[in-house]
């Protein structure tokens, strides 16, 4: 009873944070969606924790022209905060500033290096910063060049320089294989590796990082994690609206790009991925980078691996092409499914089934590790009932948590099992809803941890599995293209083409 008690008190826990040095936050891009709805928010809330080191500042950087002030108006947090404690923002925002004027002006940067000094000298900071580019890539490159060619970026691998100048960037990496290998030159060029932050929000959601806690600190799991008993493995992620005010990025770039290039690839990673001699940055990306190396190639099996689709118009909602900002004709698709196999000695013959969509029927992002059956049952049932294996669920979201589904005894006859959950709920369990991504990696950027984000041959290994399918679509044009009512789960031929037996995306 006392292991029990403990534990459900939470008194068996084992935490570690460092806080870190004080950081100079320089945000690239500061007049955008992103930095108003997540990044201001993210990092106040590391400063209502305690957890933001002292003093610090923020200085964000945009081309719309705004003071201070105006600036400081426009992040509006208490639209975007649970809980709004006015006198802790008015503290926080005294250390926000912005500055406007043009990327590509050389002269602009003199500006900038002028106001971080400033900033620093009043606030007795050395010149540590980050830099957030919140900005598209064509964009961000220009920025690195002339940061680097006015010194405030160095590239130095030593411990005195690298403490200057760590760099976040942001998504997409590169429109296919040629591309991102030449944007990494660019940012190869300018700054180290351990300098660069390639960012995936999903990398910093709690139940994703919690796949490493639960396969490799937990006995009873790790055992079974391989084709002896695995039958498959599901992966959705699927979204009830539309591309909304993305079009303009989306209607290029498509489901593939947007979606499995990088955040299915990086679930599937952790899923599948041998276990590191150690929690350490490096070995833990060196075996996502294995993995993703050892997925099987598309090549000449594009058309039964591999489906596409787009949402059309219903009478309650507009189809793809409908959509405000969409070239009407556009070949971007909205839906991607994809049947994927890994050949090592784990995995080998074991589909791993991926999914993404938009303007689907439900909000909803989770992994489904879908047990074999039990080779022998002794249990019979009068109509041949096949009792089905265990099911394993991680909900990324929206609510986060972790499910197990077993065979239990029911109520009743002597004979008579039912499914059981066993769940996981982070909200009900910590009383609070876990915290905002963005939190975890700006903070891991502040501690000069790279174990959740992106490295570049990680990023080249995925575009080597993708490139081949892009141009091969490219080629069909709208052919092998199927249409699925917007609001749904998508096309109906899905399963079918890839070869599914039975549903198992809605487990």
């Amino acid at each position: 009873m006392e292991i029990y008690s403990s534990l459900s008190s939470f008194e068996n826990h084992f935490c570690t944070e460092n806080k870190p040095k004080s950081f100079g936050i320089v945000i690239f891009g500061a007049s955008g969606d992103l930095t108003r709805r997540k990044l201001i928010p993210s990092i106040y809330s590391l400063y209502e924790k305690n957890l933001l080191p002292k003093p610090f500042y923020i200085l964000g950087i945009g081309r719309t022209v705004m003071d201070d002030d105006s600036f400081r108006e426009s992040v509006k947090l208490h639209e975007n905060i649970p809980f709004y404690d006015e006198h802790l923002i008015k503290e926080f925002l005294k250390d926000v500033f912005y500055l406007s004027g043009s990327y590509e002006h050389d002269g602009f940067y003199s500006e900038i290096n002028d106001r971080l000094k400033s900033l620093e000298k009043q606030r007795n900071i050395d010149s540590s910063r980050i830099y957030y580019m919140a900005t598209p890539p064509d964009v961000y490159c220009k920025i690195l060049y002339y940061s680097s060619k006015n010194k405030l970026i160095e590239k130095d691998s030593s411990s005195e320089k690298l403490k200057t100048s760590r760099v976040i960037v942001e998504k997409p990496f590169g429109h296919d294989l040629d591309s991102a290998m030449k944007l990494d030159e660019m940012i190869s060029n300018n700054l180290e590796e351990s300098q660069i932050y390639r960012i995936d929000h999903y990398l910093g959601k709690e139940t994703v990082q919690n796949i490493l806690m639960f396969r490799f600190a937990n006995s009873i799991f790790e055992p079974v994690w391989n084709r002896d008993y695995v039958e498959s493995v599901w992966i959705s992620a699927d979204e009830m609206n539309g591309v909304g005010k993305r079009a303009g990025y989306f209607d290029k770039a498509g489901q593939l790009r947007d979606m499995f290039q990088n955040h299915m690839m990086q679930l599937l990673s952790l899923i599948a991925m041998e276990p590191p001699s150690s929690f350490n940055s490096e070995l833990i990306r060196d075996e996502k980078v294995k993995l993703l190396k050892a997925i099987r190639s598309f090549k000449g099996d594009i058309a039964n691996r591999i489906v596409r689709g787009r949402y059309l118009q219903n009478e309650n909602l507009r189809g793809y092409l409908q959509e405000d900002g969409v070239d009407p004709e556009s070949k971007a698709e909205t839906f991607v499914a994809g049947k994927f196999y890994i050949d090592n000695l784990r995995w080998a013959d074991v589909p791993f089934y991926l999914r993404s969509g938009k303007r689907m029927g439900k909000k909803e992002t989770k992994i489904v590790i879908k047990f074999k059956p039990v080779p022998h049952s002794i249990f019979h049932f009068k109509d041949d009932t096949v009792m089905p294996g265990n099911v394993l669920v991680f909900n990324v979201q929206p609510e986060e948590g972790i499910e197990l589904k077993f065979q239990a005894k029911h109520p009743g006859s002597k004979l008579c099992m039912s499914s059981i959950n066993m769940d996981f709920n982070y909200k009900k369990i910590f009383g609070e809803n876990p915290p905002e991504a963005y939190e975890r990696l700006i903070l891991d950027v502040m501690s000069g941890d790279q174990t959740l984000f992106i490295r570049h041959d990680d990023m080249k290994a995925a575009w080597n599995l993708f490139d081949p399918i892009l141009k091969k679509w490219k080629e069909y044009g709208t052919e092998n293209f199927y249409g699925y009512s917007a609001g749904t789960d998508g096309p109906e031929q899905v399963d079918v083409l890839l070869g599914i037996k039975e549903a198992g995306w809605n487990l």
